[in-house]
């Protein structure tokens, strides 16, 4: 089982959301953002904040560092990735989805969230999850393997889906996430689409917007 930060706005959380840090970032990194999220008349939210495992990552020279699956280069990204190790991680998330479970919260209120690798890993796995998450979250991400993940997605019901990106951002262009949106629509999920002229990284328009996003889902759903 992976390692997690957690967060929880009251007793008896009702509502799960699990946030996946980006390369070389731990949980650590995203917890502090949860109370900025969370709004006046919301149901307890547990907020889980999971630690990837420590390997080598080629592209930063083999350096071992958190990271969720091995990033060779950063061209051709949506179609280029490392399978087994993205499959291996969207395995450990899904122990904790199942964790969840066990402790009363059940997917239809579990929202999976991501930044940069942590949303490909979010959107691999809740695309193709069998039984549909509440929602996804992938900001200032990508569709790794996209061909791939849209052969075995889940037909259904649409999932709302919030996707953002940074206008400016050197690491994956806008461009990629503008793409990886295209995918989820061609899926024909509900995607609420931001762009901020911003760099690889979060502020607090893009927050505000989750919040408000989340809002949705959470003061609507049983």
């Amino acid at each position: 089982m992976l390692e997690t930060v957690e967060f929880e706005t009251g007793p008896n959380p009702t509502w799960t959301v699990i946030l996946l840090h980006g390369l070389g970032d731990s949980g650590d990194g995203w917890a502090p953002v949860a109370p900025h999220i969370v709004r006046d008349g919301w149901p307890p939210l547990r907020f889980v904040f999971p630690h990837a495992p420590v390997q080598p990552v080629t592209i930063n020279g083999g350096m071992r560092m958190r990271s969720w699956y091995d990033i060779v280069n950063l061209e051709d990204i949506d179609r280029r990735a490392d399978a087994a190790g993205l499959a291996q991680s969207a395995q450990a998330v899904e122990a904790l989805i199942e964790r969840e479970a066990q402790r009363g919260v059940p997917a239809s209120r579990l929202v999976l969230a991501g930044f940069s690798q942590g949303g490909a890993v979010a959107l691999t796995l809740g695309l193709q999850r069998a039984e549909p998450l509440a929602g996804l979250v992938a900001l200032s991400s990508y569709l790794p393997m996209a061909q791939r993940v849209i052969e075995g997605a889940r037909r259904g019901e649409p999932l709302p889906v919030f996707m953002a990106h940074g206008l400016y951002d050197p690491v994956l262009p806008h461009r990629a996430g503008e793409t990886a949106a295209d995918h989820v629509r061609g899926l024909g999920h509900d995607v609420e689409w931001h762009s901020y002229p911003m760099q690889h990284e979060a502020c607090p328009e893009e927050l505000d917007a989750l919040a408000a996003w989340l809002s949705a889902r959470v003061t609507t759903r049983i």
